[in-house]
């Protein structure tokens, strides 16, 4: 089926079913710390070390902020600081074991929290949503470019 054949709305109703599901998603997720410490941190899995003002462009905060948010992660075992070896000047934020460790294990319960609802759904909507495997991760790679850009 072509873009011009699908209903008109298709679009946004699709963006809002992603929508509603990520965002119940996100609220399912443990409280142990801010939606925007994890998400730091997954962009530290994601990308590698970075500058704070890197971090505090990827998740839309200010520099200030960052570098508070980098300070309590640093206190808590997660990440730490360390030279640039291309240049002296340049401090990076890194994983630390285990801040790469609590990103994976987030990750899994999310992924097995998805995994049950999957299993509860009919054999025909686990195969459409097989089928939509591509585009879901084409979406995915748009939306990191977009974020990385919209600094």
């Amino acid at each position: 089926m072509s873009r011009q054949d699908a209903a008109p709305g298709a679009s946004a109703a699709i963006g809002a079913a992603l929508y509603g599901l990520a965002t119940r998603a996100v609220r399912r997720l443990p409280r142990d710390m801010s939606i925007t410490s994890a998400a730091t941190l997954a962009t530290l899995h994601r990308t590698g070390p970075r500058r704070i003002t890197e971090l505090a462009r990827a998740e839309g905060v200010t520099q200030p902020a960052m570098t508070v948010l980098v300070r309590v992660m640093e206190e808590s075992g997660l990440v730490e600081r360390g030279g640039d070896p291309s240049d002296r000047r340049v401090t990076l934020v890194s994983l630390t074991e285990a801040g790469a460790s609590y990103v994976r294990t987030r990750q899994r319960a999310g992924v097995d929290a998805f995994a049950r609802l999957v299993d509860e759904l009919a054999d025909d909507e686990v195969e459409a949503l097989v089928a939509a495997l591509p585009a879901l991760a084409h979406l995915a790679e748009l939306e990191g470019r977009d974020r990385e850009g919209s600094g």
